[in-house]
């Protein structure tokens, strides 16, 4: 697979790396937060099939398969995408899982006293990158056995204007940086919405809108960037453990969307 895979239109380009979103621009304006600055260390990634730090848990899940050993944000991220379609304004990546397969957790062990994780469940999960006009489509979906557990999350990082003056609009209410930073590494809260509107003070304004997600958490450390990520759940409210019971189930195949839009 070539590492990157560009989309383009009349004014809008899209670089893929290896399945991961490194940069949309419309009009020579760049949208996505570009790895090497300060703040996070990637552009894009995916929380599947948790979110949220398993450390509570004793890095441990029970299903009914058995118990997983998982990390935060599970393992989808310790696996590779295979490119298997693109075109001018398309690319559709996939990964493909076999149950208790050990993946090396990149996490360990400076962050994590465990050297693998493994799922007891199969899945294939695919992510599909479609560019029209000023908009970007994200379209994520999985298959795997029917009744398994997930929760998903997506993990897009933006840029900000770097003054921190930056806000977003959602449930007709203004959230603010100083917020978002408040909320720490548990990420704040945007629940039970498909829209959020990021102002960004010398860009044009972002429209971010999901199907099937349900949810937001905003986290960031910098005024350089926001992660906005569309969420199945919030697992930060609760100290209750991680276990199947409070979990989406898998009807077999699910499918999600994540659209960005140039305003």
């Amino acid at each position: 697979m070539k590492n990157t895979i560009t989309l383009k239109n009349i004014n809008s380009i899209v670089k893929i790396e290896k399945g991961e979103l490194i940069s949309f621009k419309v009009d020579d304006k760049e949208y996505i937060h570009q790895k090497g600055r300060k703040g996070w260390r990637k552009s894009d990634d995916e929380m599947f099939p948790v979110i949220g730090p398993l450390s509570k848990n004793n890095y441990r899940l029970h299903t009914k398969k058995g118990d997983a050993i998982l990390d935060q944000h599970g393992l989808l991220r310790e696996m590779e995408y295979d490119l298997f379609s693109a075109d001018e304004t398309s690319a559709k990546f996939r990964k493909v899982y076999a149950q208790n397969t050990p993946l090396q957790n990149a996490k360990f062990p400076k962050k994590s006293p465990e050297e693998f994780v493994f799922w007891p469940f199969d899945f294939t999960f695919e992510k599909h990158f479609t560019l029209k006009d000023n908009t970007l489509t994200i379209d994520f979906s999985f298959t795997s056995e029917t009744g398994m557990p997930f929760m998903l999350g997506y993990h897009p990082a933006f840029l900000l204007s770097n003054t921190g003056a930056d806000t977003l609009v959602a449930n007709n209410t203004k959230i603010t940086l100083s917020e978002i930073y408040k909320a720490g590494h548990n990420a704040f809260p945007v629940l039970h919405t498909n829209k959020i509107i990021l102002e960004n003070s010398d860009r044009n304004h972002l429209e971010i809108t999901t199907k099937n997600f349900n949810n937001f958490m905003l986290w960031t450390p910098v005024d350089n960037m926001l992660c906005i990520e569309p969420i199945t759940q919030y697992t930060s409210y609760t100290d209750e453990k991680f276990s199947e019971e409070n979990m989406s189930i898998s009807s077999g195949k699910e499918s999600f969307s994540f659209e960005i839009k140039v305003l």
